[in-house]
Protein backbone atom coordinates (compact mmCIF):
# COMPACT_ATOMS: atom_id res chain seq x y z
CA UNK A 1 0.00 0.00 0.00
CA UNK A 2 1.25 3.45 -1.07
CA UNK A 3 1.67 6.12 2.09
CA UNK A 4 -1.17 8.71 0.80
CA UNK A 5 -1.09 12.63 1.17
CA UNK A 6 -4.23 12.02 3.20
CA UNK A 7 -2.97 9.83 5.83
CA UNK A 8 -0.07 11.94 6.40
CA UNK A 9 -2.12 15.27 6.62
CA UNK A 10 -4.33 13.56 9.21
CA UNK A 11 -1.50 12.45 11.27
CA UNK A 12 0.27 15.85 11.01
CA UNK A 13 -3.03 17.39 12.14
CA UNK A 14 -4.20 15.00 15.04
CA UNK A 15 -3.41 16.37 18.60
CA UNK A 16 -2.40 13.49 20.84
CA UNK A 17 -1.47 12.70 24.81
CA UNK A 18 2.00 11.21 25.99
CA UNK A 19 -0.73 9.04 27.95
CA UNK A 20 -3.06 7.94 24.65
CA UNK A 21 -3.99 4.52 24.25
CA UNK A 22 -4.96 4.42 20.25
CA UNK A 23 -6.48 2.66 17.89
CA UNK A 24 -6.34 2.73 14.30
CA UNK A 25 -8.74 1.35 11.84
CA UNK A 26 -7.74 0.44 8.42
CA UNK A 27 -3.61 0.81 8.96
CA UNK A 28 -2.59 -0.12 5.92
CA UNK A 29 1.16 0.00 5.76
CA UNK A 30 1.12 1.76 9.16
CA UNK A 31 1.71 4.97 8.49
CA UNK A 32 -0.10 6.75 10.84
CA UNK A 33 0.52 4.93 14.42
CA UNK A 34 4.57 5.73 13.28
CA UNK A 35 3.66 9.56 12.81
CA UNK A 36 1.40 9.31 16.36
CA UNK A 37 4.40 7.61 17.72
CA UNK A 38 6.70 10.06 16.74
CA UNK A 39 3.94 12.68 18.31
CA UNK A 40 4.42 10.80 21.79
CA UNK A 41 1.44 8.64 22.65
CA UNK A 42 1.41 5.12 25.05
CA UNK A 43 0.21 2.93 23.12
CA UNK A 44 -1.53 2.01 19.54
CA UNK A 45 -3.15 -0.73 17.87
CA UNK A 46 -3.51 -1.05 14.28
CA UNK A 47 -5.95 -3.24 13.06
CA UNK A 48 -6.39 -4.25 9.07
CA UNK A 49 -8.52 -6.64 7.33
CA UNK A 50 -5.91 -6.77 4.50
CA UNK A 51 -3.38 -9.58 6.07
CA UNK A 52 -0.25 -8.61 3.93
CA UNK A 53 -1.23 -4.95 5.34
CA UNK A 54 -0.61 -6.11 8.29
CA UNK A 55 2.46 -7.86 7.98
CA UNK A 56 3.25 -4.79 6.47
CA UNK A 57 2.73 -2.55 9.03
CA UNK A 58 4.49 -5.04 11.27
CA UNK A 59 7.95 -4.98 9.82
CA UNK A 60 7.62 -1.11 9.76
CA UNK A 61 6.39 -1.07 13.27
CA UNK A 62 9.61 -3.89 14.41
CA UNK A 63 11.97 -1.26 12.33
CA UNK A 64 11.24 1.99 14.08
CA UNK A 65 12.64 3.23 17.54
CA UNK A 66 8.72 2.86 18.78
CA UNK A 67 8.74 -1.11 18.36
CA UNK A 68 7.10 -1.42 22.12
CA UNK A 69 4.37 0.68 21.49
CA UNK A 70 2.97 -0.56 18.21
CA UNK A 71 1.07 -3.50 17.76
CA UNK A 72 -0.48 -4.64 14.15
CA UNK A 73 -3.65 -7.10 14.50
CA UNK A 74 -5.24 -8.81 11.55
CA UNK A 75 -8.85 -8.73 12.31
CA UNK A 76 -12.14 -7.34 11.18
CA UNK A 77 -12.89 -4.01 13.14
CA UNK A 78 -16.77 -5.23 13.21
CA UNK A 79 -15.66 -7.96 15.72
CA UNK A 80 -12.33 -6.75 17.57
CA UNK A 81 -12.14 -6.62 21.00
CA UNK A 82 -9.58 -5.49 23.26
CA UNK A 83 -9.68 -5.77 27.16
CA UNK A 84 -9.88 -1.28 27.21
CA UNK A 85 -11.40 1.48 26.23
CA UNK A 86 -9.32 4.03 23.61
CA UNK A 87 -8.34 7.67 24.75
CA UNK A 88 -7.66 8.13 20.39
CA UNK A 89 -9.72 6.55 17.42
CA UNK A 90 -7.96 7.55 13.91
CA UNK A 91 -9.16 6.39 10.60
CA UNK A 92 -8.11 6.88 6.99
CA UNK A 93 -11.24 4.88 5.51
CA UNK A 94 -12.35 2.98 2.78
CA UNK A 95 -14.16 6.14 1.20
CA UNK A 96 -15.29 6.44 -2.15
CA UNK A 97 -19.17 4.99 -2.46
CA UNK A 98 -19.99 3.49 -5.12
CA UNK A 99 -17.77 4.85 -7.14
CA UNK A 100 -15.49 3.56 -10.43
CA UNK A 101 -13.54 0.48 -9.45
CA UNK A 102 -9.72 -0.16 -10.41
CA UNK A 103 -8.59 -3.58 -11.57
CA UNK A 104 -6.49 -4.29 -8.17
CA UNK A 105 -8.73 -6.23 -5.32
CA UNK A 106 -6.93 -4.71 -2.68
CA UNK A 107 -6.88 -1.48 -2.99
CA UNK A 108 -10.25 -1.35 -4.13
CA UNK A 109 -10.80 -3.20 -0.43
CA UNK A 110 -8.96 -0.01 0.78
CA UNK A 111 -10.68 2.53 -0.96
CA UNK A 112 -14.35 1.55 -1.25
CA UNK A 113 -17.21 1.35 1.63
CA UNK A 114 -19.65 -0.97 -0.66
CA UNK A 115 -16.03 -3.85 -0.49
CA UNK A 116 -15.62 -3.70 2.92
CA UNK A 117 -16.48 -0.61 6.32
CA UNK A 118 -19.66 1.09 5.84
CA UNK A 119 -19.84 4.65 7.62
CA UNK A 120 -22.76 3.52 9.92
CA UNK A 121 -20.26 0.24 10.80
CA UNK A 122 -16.83 2.40 11.51
CA UNK A 123 -19.49 5.30 13.68
CA UNK A 124 -20.56 1.72 15.36
CA UNK A 125 -16.72 0.32 16.21
CA UNK A 126 -15.78 4.13 17.50
CA UNK A 127 -18.58 4.50 20.06
CA UNK A 128 -18.33 1.19 21.18
CA UNK A 129 -14.23 0.84 21.50
CA UNK A 130 -13.52 4.92 22.36
CA UNK A 131 -13.58 5.94 25.65
CA UNK A 132 -16.45 8.74 27.19
CA UNK A 133 -13.92 11.50 26.62
CA UNK A 134 -11.94 10.29 23.99
CA UNK A 135 -11.44 11.54 20.37
CA UNK A 136 -12.16 10.12 17.05
CA UNK A 137 -9.79 12.27 14.30
CA UNK A 138 -10.89 10.89 10.36
CA UNK A 139 -10.20 12.44 7.20
CA UNK A 140 -13.02 11.97 3.78
CA UNK A 141 -13.18 13.53 1.03
CA UNK A 142 -15.37 16.59 1.08
CA UNK A 143 -18.72 15.03 -0.47
CA UNK A 144 -18.72 11.78 1.65
CA UNK A 145 -18.14 14.15 4.74
CA UNK A 146 -21.34 15.54 4.56
CA UNK A 147 -22.84 11.96 4.49
CA UNK A 148 -20.88 10.68 7.64
CA UNK A 149 -21.91 13.58 9.71
CA UNK A 150 -25.68 12.53 10.36
CA UNK A 151 -24.15 8.81 10.66
CA UNK A 152 -21.59 9.92 13.57
CA UNK A 153 -24.25 11.52 15.24
CA UNK A 154 -26.89 8.88 15.35
CA UNK A 155 -23.77 7.25 17.53
CA UNK A 156 -23.87 10.55 19.84
CA UNK A 157 -20.37 11.45 17.79
CA UNK A 158 -20.08 15.41 16.90
CA UNK A 159 -17.09 17.33 15.44
CA UNK A 160 -15.00 19.44 17.40
CA UNK A 161 -12.81 20.05 15.48
CA UNK A 162 -12.36 20.40 11.72
CA UNK A 163 -9.64 20.68 8.73
CA UNK A 164 -10.53 21.63 5.24
CA UNK A 165 -7.62 20.84 3.15
CA UNK A 166 -7.56 22.80 -0.26
CA UNK A 167 -5.78 21.57 -3.17
CA UNK A 168 -4.77 24.31 -5.33
CA UNK A 169 -5.15 27.91 -4.17
CA UNK A 170 -8.36 29.18 -5.45
CA UNK A 171 -10.21 25.36 -5.49
CA UNK A 172 -12.80 24.48 -3.16
CA UNK A 173 -11.63 21.95 -0.05
CA UNK A 174 -11.41 18.39 -1.53
CA UNK A 175 -10.29 16.64 1.75
CA UNK A 176 -11.73 17.42 5.44
CA UNK A 177 -9.74 16.06 8.81
CA UNK A 178 -12.59 15.71 11.55
CA UNK A 179 -12.33 15.81 15.29
CA UNK A 180 -15.46 13.74 16.77
CA UNK A 181 -16.41 13.63 20.11
CA UNK A 182 -19.14 12.34 22.43
CA UNK A 183 -22.00 15.31 23.04
CA UNK A 184 -22.03 18.27 20.68
CA UNK A 185 -19.33 21.23 21.15
CA UNK A 186 -19.99 25.08 22.01
CA UNK A 187 -17.92 25.90 19.36
CA UNK A 188 -16.48 24.00 15.90
CA UNK A 189 -13.14 25.10 15.70
CA UNK A 190 -12.32 25.38 12.18
CA UNK A 191 -9.03 25.90 10.09
CA UNK A 192 -7.85 24.99 6.32
CA UNK A 193 -4.79 23.80 4.41
CA UNK A 194 -4.07 24.99 0.95
CA UNK A 195 -1.65 22.53 -0.24
CA UNK A 196 -0.65 24.12 -3.84
CA UNK A 197 -0.10 27.35 -5.67
CA UNK A 198 -1.65 27.87 -8.68
CA UNK A 199 1.63 27.05 -10.47
CA UNK A 200 1.22 23.77 -8.90
CA UNK A 201 4.73 24.62 -6.36
CA UNK A 202 3.93 23.40 -2.88
CA UNK A 203 2.88 26.03 -0.51
CA UNK A 204 4.44 27.41 2.93
CA UNK A 205 2.20 26.53 4.94
CA UNK A 206 2.07 23.14 3.77
CA UNK A 207 6.08 22.60 3.60
CA UNK A 208 5.66 24.19 7.31
CA UNK A 209 2.97 21.60 8.27
CA UNK A 210 4.63 18.65 7.48
CA UNK A 211 8.22 19.32 8.16
CA UNK A 212 8.95 17.09 11.52
CA UNK A 213 7.88 14.03 8.63
CA UNK A 214 9.38 15.11 5.65
CA UNK A 215 13.36 14.34 4.78
CA UNK A 216 14.23 17.68 3.55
Amino acid sequence: MKVGTDAVLLGAWVEVKPSDWVLDIGTGCGILPLMLAQKGIAKVHAVDLDEPSVYEASSNFDASQWHDKLFAFHADIRQFTMQCAYDLIISNPPFFINSFKCDADRRNQARHTDNSLTFPELAGAVRRMLKSDGRFAVVLPERESHDFIPVAAQCNLFVHRIQYIIPVEGKEPNRVNMEFRFGKPDEIKESSLVIRHADNSLTGDYNDFLKDYYLG
